[in-house]
């Protein structure tokens, strides 16, 4: 059965530094939390295997040291073990003739339902206990809401230490870098989106420091090139990076004049280093932060705005998107590829469904997205969505 008419922009291959893939249908990062105690399962290789048509996947974030998470069971790659269980997922996605890229990931994930900010962090956390290191971000700012519903009486967010030398995260993120070559990932993403730590240093509301580091948008800048710079020591043409200019997760956003003249120059410095491609994600109200009644993202076109100054670098659109919009934005040259997230979740088979002009009509798990004190078996939600007839 020919792929349907409508879809084919979809289903023609695209070169990403030195990978080249076979369609423009990639999988975004998803905390799934089925890690256990940090190291990847066998059941992690099952999930991204049952995903490997994919033109790229892209890992669930994975956390370069322990510091940067909130909770337990995300998936880490500081140690051998972590690097022994990704390259078995790596090799069964590879035999399974896809491509992966890794997500480098530092800083304190999502908890869904609950909001959470640019210090979502507390030393109480069981992670955090173990790392044996202050809550640190770029200024000593604390959040605004958010509640750690695995600790009792749910407490809030603790003021963190500011970073004394960025350099010192900058080297964590290139050794994760070495240590995903070593697990035989085809390239990296940097995760620079949704009020994380790179994105904490890019954000002026989150941003107070008046060394090299904060203040101007070029100091603001700074720490996201300096990391790409460094990723590129080690992966060449093969890096990449999600950004989310719109904000609102965990508490991002500036005004409107800022943020458009923070991110042109941003997005032109990007790219001038030759990255494999920059993920952009849209806006979406369902992942914008409320406070005092009033949504905290900056809301604007995105991909308006600021694909005008990507000039050079293959861009990946992210948030929402469905498979006919995707088809037609790819078609028309504003986008390269599209980037698909929870529908990859419900769908193992979404590449197939997309080529056979199939539904996708699976209904979500919403209980079991991530592991919680309901949780019995982890293939619960994870890798038990049922396949289309074809």
């Amino acid at each position: 059965m020919p792929v349907p008419e409508n879809l084919q922009p979809l289903f023609t291959p695209l070169k990403l530094g030195d990978v080249t893939i076979k369609n423009r249908i990639t999988m975004s990062a998803l905390t799934r939390n089925r890690a256990e105690n940090t190291y990847p399962t066998n059941l992690m290789r099952e999930y991204y295997v049952q995903r490997a048509d994919a033109g790229l996947i892209v890992s669930e974030g994975i956390l370069i040291v322990r510091q940067g998470t909130e909770w337990p069971h995300a998936p880490g790659i500081w140690d051998d073990k972590q690097v022994e269980g990704w390259k078995k997922i790596v090799d069964g996605v590879h035999e399974a003739g896809g491509k992966i890229y890794a997500q480098l990931w530092h800083d304190l994930p999502l908890i869904p339902i609950c909001i959470h900010s640019w210090s979502s962090c507390t030393p109480d956390m069981p992670e955090q206990k173990l790392a044996g290191s202050p809550v640190y971000a770029p200024s000593a700012i604390s959040a605004r809401g958010g509640k750690f519903r695995i600790l009792p009486g749910t407490p809030g967010y603790v003021t963190p230490t500011e970073i004394d030398d960025p350099r010192k995260i900058i080297a964590e993120f290139k050794q994760a870098a070495i240590n995903a070559k070593k697990a035989g990932f085809d390239g990296v993403e940097l995760h620079g989106a949704n009020g994380y730590i790179v994105h904490q240093f890019l954000d002026s509301s989150s941003n107070k420091r008046t060394d090299e580091w904060g203040g101007s948008k070029e100091n603001r800048a700074r720490f996201a090139l300096e990391t790409l710079k460094a990723l590129q020591e080690v992966y060449g043409k093969n890096v990449s990076v999600k950004v989310s200019p719109a904000g609102g997760y965990n508490d991002m956003g500036m005004p409107i004049d800022e943020t458009l003249d923070t991110y042109k120059y941003y997005f032109a410095e990007l790219d001038k280093l030759g990255l494999s491609y920059i993920t952009l994600v849209r806006y979406l109200p369902i992942f914008d932060a409320t406070f005092d009644g009033v949504l905290r993202a900056t809301q604007h076109d995105v991909l308006g705005s600021y694909r005008p100054v990507i000039k050079n670098t293959p861009v990946l659109i992210n948030g929402g998107v469905l498979p006919e919009e995707g088809a037609e934005l790819v078609a028309s040259g504003k986008v390269d590829a599209i980037s698909i997230g929870f529908n990859f979740i419900t769908h193992s088979d979404l590449v197939k469904r997309m080529e056979h002009g199939k539904p996708l009509d699976n209904v979500p798990d919403i209980q079991h997205l991530q592991t919680n004190k309901h949780s019995g078996d982890w293939s619960t939600g994870y890798t038990d969505y049922p396949l289309a007839v074809y």
